[in-house]
């Protein structure tokens, strides 16, 4: 043990002398000695050697009277007049000397006579671990209730060690116990603060009380330390102590804030009752810093402030709020509330509208100017730089104008009223601060109306199926358009387009409600006078310049059963249906008597006629064919057979109410010699009666020849003006004998055909190219019927 010290003496010695050297060298170069020295060094332990450093010859120190000069009864150094060497007079306390400073010079005069000099000498005095940290007090008498929780924290009070920088008190230990432990608080320059919480329940008939050391230790090698007993008492009463609601209580508050204005407010909570269970706040272990700053109200645990709060002083504060039961013996938590103070941003940009339209036209070109405002802020610095913007996506934006602070809301696309009538425009005005306040203004624009848009029709083409014999100034139909507009511009009135071309007369029949698009016919139409026509109906808006659009009409005549099958054969001279017929006696069966021939101006359905025999003398002698009109016998004459035979036939088409006409014919039997004798009579009066039927027969073909021309340039001019919406086109055909009466149906490719004509026996073909009476039949992929002749 002896050993180790004297190794730390001479350690030391080496040390004081390298400090000496260096600072010597130092105190020349700056024109003043300057030694350093440890404190509580030995007395008579050489500091430096002035003579030498001063240059002066020891041999004159003593008859000169060199002595060194201190302002204290007793000095702390002396010099040998013989060698001029300082010395330490007596032992030096550094904390004594120089207190709270943290170099501590010590300043000498050393000084000649015969002549007089002064020179001088600094001496500087190192700390040395030489003080044990001590508490205020040896004994801390604490009385704590067996029912503080856990948690509970009591601040104590802390240790003082005069030494400075690393051999100031660096730690506290608190004595191994199994109901306390030890928290330390570091508050930076007023050093460490030892708080005692209780780390399990208390209970006082186990243990009325407890004995604890606090220990405090500094940073010396090796440390020193301090203690103080800890005596507590557990008490057996008022065993809640409040609580704290929140575990972390934090606050901002703007500085230049009002006295009185309300920081935050802490709240704790006590389980006991009556005086038990009130609680009162008050401040902790606070510097008076924050006494100046802030009050606490006892009763509701507000923070308010009390002095002038300023951020460039102090950005934030800890305070530690206590809070007491009124128990006979009091319960008291603490909690550490953060303030911390906030610079302030206090003035929102203001957003003054100085002109408004209230109205723009849909029209206008993009950059038109809706509005003028005028942003300003009246902070300065960052927290007065503004910045606008438009919000969403409306068609407008924000311009800045030549003079500061103004804007202007421009267009920024062109507009259309009838995607969006009205604008509601925000506009945004930011402001820099931190935090940054914002200004919103909000402008309504309405979009004016301008006549942009024609009228639109329902459809594109109009297809219109009426039936003939309709009754005259009856509506047949109507068309529809509308206008995107409004008002006037939207207002729509309709017209039939008359061109006074050939064609386009049959626009002179009809008539067209202006207003409301119905069409009325002003006479009957006759499906076998016109089977289909073409108009235009145009539609214009009221608006200036006005606009207008047209649309093409189709109309499609649907024939009616109206007209009764025409005996064509038999005809008599006076004009009635009723022929006389001679065949020899000797025929055989299946002789073909005559052939009754009937014609119908329907078409389809409504033109099939069928025959069939009303009136006959004996059934058993004559057959009719019921699709071609042919008698034939049944089987040879006999001689009991009359010779006059009286047949009435009658012809009746197919419509829903169906049509008819009757033909006689009177079959007169005679003998073969006699029907040779009378067959150039009857060629004479044959060949009256053909001429007759010739003539008949042609006046019907060239009618249905020119119906049939006036169908083919109509369907051309349909295609030509690319009509594909044809239902139907019923064309008469030229070589029709007024026998329809059976029909075929095949496929081709898409389309569906039907072959209509005379009754076709076994073994008869179809001919290509022939005039046969055709029909397509529609298919469900086509939303058209065509009508092929």
């Amino acid at each position: 043990m002896e050993q180790s010290g004297q190794d730390s003496w001479r350690r030391g010695r080496k040390w004081v002398a390298f400090v000496l050297a260096v600072t010597l060298i130092l105190g020349k170069a700056s024109g003043q000695i300057r030694y350093s020295i440890s404190e509580e060094i030995k007395e008579g332990t050489a500091v430096g050697n002035i003579a030498k450093d001063l240059g002066i010859d020891p041999n004159i120190l003593k008859a000169r009277g060199f002595r060194i000069v201190s302002s204290s009864t007793e000095s702390l150094f002396q010099v040998n007049q013989n060698d001029g060497i300082l010395y330490v007079n007596r032992n030096i306390d550094r904390e004594e000397i120089c207190q709270r400073t943290n170099v501590c010079l010590i300043n000498l005069k050393s000084v000649l006579e015969n002549p007089l000099e002064i020179h001088y000498v600094a001496v500087e005095v190192l700390d040395v671990n030489d003080h044990s940290p001590s508490f205020p007090e040896n004994n801390k008498r604490l009385e704590i209730s067996e029912s503080t929780l856990p948690g509970t924290r009591f601040q104590l009070h802390a240790a003082l060690d005069p030494d400075g920088g690393a051999n100031s008190i660096q730690q506290y230990k608190l004595s191994p116990n199994n109901n306390f432990r030890l928290e330390v608080k570091d508050r930076g320059k007023d050093g460490k603060v030892p708080v005692l919480q209780v780390q399990s329940p208390l209970d006082r008939e186990a243990s009325s009380s407890h004995k604890l050391l606090l220990t405090a230790l500094d940073g010396g090698k090796p440390p020193k330390s301090g203690t103080m007993e800890i005596l507590i008492d557990v008490l057996d009463v008022n065993d809640n102590a409040p609580v704290f609601t929140k575990d972390v209580y934090s606050a901002e508050i703007n500085e230049n804030s009002p006295t009185g204005t309300i920081v935050i407010r802490v709240n704790a909570t006590d389980l006991d009752e009556g005086l038990n269970g009130e609680v009162s706040y008050s401040f902790g272990n606070v510097n008076s810093k924050v006494r100046e700053l802030f009050d606490v109200d006892p009763s509701t645990g507000e923070i308010t402030v009390k002095g002038q709060l300023d951020y460039e002083v102090d950005d934030s504060y800890e305070i530690d709020i206590q809070a007491s039961d009124s128990g006979a013996v009091p319960f008291r938590t603490e909690k550490s509330v953060t303030v911390n103070i906030k610079d302030i941003n206090d003035n929102a940009p203001v957003i003054d509208v100085t002109s408004l339209s209230d109205k723009i036209s849909e029209d206008s070109r993009p950059g038109t100017t809706v509005a003028l405002l005028s942003i300003t802020d009246l902070d300065s610095g960052v927290n007065g730089k503004v910045i606008s913007f438009v919000k969403g996506d409306a068609p407008f934006t924000l311009t800045p104008s030549i003079q500061d602070n103004m804007y202007a809301v421009v267009t920024k696309s062109l507009l259309d009223r009838e995607k969006q009538s009205m604008y509601d425009v925000t506009v945004i005005a930011k402001d820099a601060g931190e935090p940054a306040l914002t200004s919103e203004k909000t402008l309504r624009v309405v979009v004016s109306d301008v006549n942009d848009k024609s009228p639109e029709f329902s459809m594109s083409r109009y297809n219109f199926y009426v039936s003939e014999n309709n009754p005259p100034g009856v509506s047949i139909f109507s068309v529809i358009a509308s206008d995107r507009d409004e008002g006037d511009n939207a207002l729509i009135s309709y017209h039939i387009l008359r061109d006074g071309r050939e064609e386009n007369k049959v626009t002179s029949f009809l008539n067209i409600n202006s207003e409301t698009g119905d069409i009325m016919a002003l006479k009957s139409f006759d499906f076998e006078t016109l089977k289909t026509f073409q108009f235009h109906v145009v539609a214009s808006d009221s608006g200036t310049p006005s606009l207008s659009s047209n649309v093409t009409v189709n109309v499609f005549i649907l024939d009616q059963n109206d007209n009764a099958p025409v005996i064509l054969y038999p005809l008599s001279s006076n004009g009635s249906a009723e022929g006389v017929e001679e065949i020899p006696r000797n025929v055989n069966a299946g002789h073909l008597v005559t052939k009754v021939r009937a014609y119908d101006a329907d078409i389809g359905y409504n033109g099939w006629l069928l025959f069939s025999l009303q009136e006959v003398t004996d059934h058993s002698l004559f057959a009719l064919d019921r699709y071609t009109g042919q008698i034939r016998t049944l089987r040879s004459f006999t001689e009991t057979d009359e010779a006059e035979h009286k047949l009435l036939v009658l012809v009746k088409d197919n419509g829903n109410v169906s049509l008819s006409a009757t033909a006689t014919v009177i079959v007169k039997v005679v003998e073969p010699k006699e029907a040779f004798a009378a067959s150039d009579v009857k060629t004479s009066a044959k060949a009256d009666e053909d001429d007759n039927v010739t003539f008949y027969l042609m006046i019907t073909l060239g009618s249905v020849s020119v119906l049939f021309l006036i169908s083919i340039i109509v369907l051309i001019a349909m295609q030509c003006s690319k009509s594909t919406d044809y239902t139907s086109k019923y064309l008469q055909e030229t070589n029709y004998d007024g026998t329809l009466c059976h029909s075929i149906q095949y496929r081709s490719g898409d389309k569906r055909y039907m072959l209509v004509g005379p009754r076709m026996s076994i073994g008869s073909t179809i001919v290509p190219g022939s005039n046969a009476n055709t029909l397509v039949m529609p298919d469900r992929r086509r939303t058209s019927i065509e009508v092929r002749l």
